[in-house]
């Protein structure tokens, strides 16, 4: 068991952040002061901070610096332990000590400076490039997104199947079926509610899942048609839709999308391989994708995004690229890489997700490169815990298409409303700071107490969204 006992600061996330890199979760023991890694190695580390100098070493050592260059404590408290537990395992990764969701806020701080990421955070070379070039490209984006204006994410937690890698839905629509009609009539008054407190024009509407499309046909136009009838968008919005799935996409959606002033929809593969796609639980193929994908152009959507996912159990590092290749050739404006991740309720193991394979690795940095020679730059990036060897999920768009919302929402620096359950609303203050406000994930409680669902989000907003 490795123990890491903490002398002089309360840096618990910090650490146990850190631990899961190398050996997976770790448990905060506050009455111990204390983080606990149950797979580690049988040592007790010391992580020590007196009068601003950082020192981690293994109990009974001499307490040595790290001889870099001084950041921000919390930062060198998780740099100090990376570096020892990088030294006693003999790994290390492609982010270094970052472990936040979000690497272009430490290229912004760094003033877009790949070798100071490199210098100061041990990040791999090319993963600090790419964060710079990133971090740049979400700015020039996110001036195209007025702070006077509002950005609305609605939530369908619904999927006709559930992926083996997913646990993200609350309900398995086809086991709940007779939800989808509830659950639309629910959002429509949430709409209705928020809207009379809406003082704002909306620049950016994102009807997310799980898969919008998984309402028939009539109930879909009815949800789009509230959608745009109800939320004050400005002429020029930005109004994607998340059709994901091509099993679930008709031209009867598509017409009632176009016709309510959709602007962008997301079609996404996760891969071209339909022998995975079998094996993955997605109920079509990948001549379906391609089906969907030019019966969307003939409908004249100028803007089409789409998925796929490094890494998967099934696949090689190669089937990666194969289907990259596929999704290229389609042209879409938007094209976004995925790295696998562990979810809590998912059907795979971790250990299905953080295979030891530098392969997947290389795979992925050559999908950028192919990326780049189509056309296509980086324009918003984040992480997540246990992603499959340390990697990152990257948005690649040609130029003038990339995603408003996407950058609006993982910036934090534009307000955004959620609506439906699930969702989390975020109000941006003065001074850069903000505030969440998480609305309830089960469905059925989401719409039996819709109205004070919607009072509650009115009084965060202080009725006046």
């Amino acid at each position: 068991m490795l123990k890491i006992i903490l002398e002089g600061h309360d840096n618990y996330y910090g650490i146990a952040d850190v631990v899961r890199l190398f050996y997976g979760p770790a448990k905060e023991a506050r009455e111990e002061q204390a983080v606990i890694c149950e797979n580690g190695p049988d040592l007790e580390i010391i992580s020590r901070v007196t009068e601003g100098e950082v020192r981690t070493f293994i109990k009974g050592q001499m307490p040595q610096g790290s001889g870099l260059d001084k950041i921000p404590l919390k930062r060198e408290v998780k740099r100090d332990l990376y570096i020892l537990l990088s030294k006693i395992s003999g790994r290390s990764f492609p982010w270094g000590c970052l472990t936040g969701i979000r690497p272009t806020v430490v290229a912004n701080e760094v003033g877009r400076d790949p070798s100071k990421m490199t210098k100061d955070y041990l990040v791999r070379e090319d993963k600090a490039n790419i964060a710079c070039i990133t971090a740049e490209a979400e700015e020039k984006t996110l001036e195209r997104v007025p702070e006077e204006l509002l950005n609305i994410y609605v939530g369908i937690p619904f999927c006709p199947s559930r992926c083996e890698y997913c646990s993200f839905i609350s309900s398995d629509a086809v086991k709940h079926l007779s939800l989808l009609g509830p659950y639309e009539d629910a959002l429509e008054r949430e709409m209705k509610l928020l809207s009379e407190g809406m003082t704002r024009p909306v620049g950016t509407v994102y009807l997310g899942g799980g898969t919008p499309t998984v309402f028939e046909d009539r109930l879909f136009g009815k949800l789009i048609e509230s959608i745009a009838g109800t939320l004050h968008m400005t002429p020029e919005a930005e109004f994607t839709v998340e059709a994901g799935r091509p099993d679930t996409i008709t031209e009867y959606k598509l017409d009632a999308m176009r016709d309510a002033g959709v602007t962008r929809v997301c079609i996404n593969p996760q891969t071209m391989k339909t022998e995975t796609l079998t094996k993955l639980n997605r109920r079509h193929s990948s001549e379906d994708i391609v089906r969907a994908y030019e019966l969307a152009r003939k409908k004249g959507f100028e803007a089409i995004n789409m998925d796929l996912i490094a890494g998967l159990k099934y696949e090689t590092a190669e089937d990666l690229l194969f289907s990259l290749q596929k999704v290229i050739e389609l042209q879409p404006e938007n094209i976004t890489i995925h790295t696998l991740y562990k979810k809590r309720r998912a059907d795979i193991s971790r250990e299905d997700v953080l295979r030891e394979d530098g392969a997947v690795d290389d795979a992925v940095s050559r999908s950028y490169d192919l990326l780049g020679e189509a056309g296509y730059l980086p324009y918003y990036m984040y992480r997540q815990k246990d992603t499959g060897y340390g990697l990152e999920n990257i948005g690649f768009s040609k130029k003038g298409y990339e995603c408003l919302y996407n950058v609006a929402m993982m910036t934090d620096k534009r307000d955004v409303l959620s609506i439906g359950a699930g969702g989390v609303s975020k109000r941006i203050f003065d001074n850069n700071r903000f505030e969440r406000l998480p609305c309830v994930k089960d469905v059925l409680m989401y719409i039996k107490d819709v109205e004070t669902i919607s009072r509650r989000k009115l009084d965060f907003w202080e009725r006046n969204i």
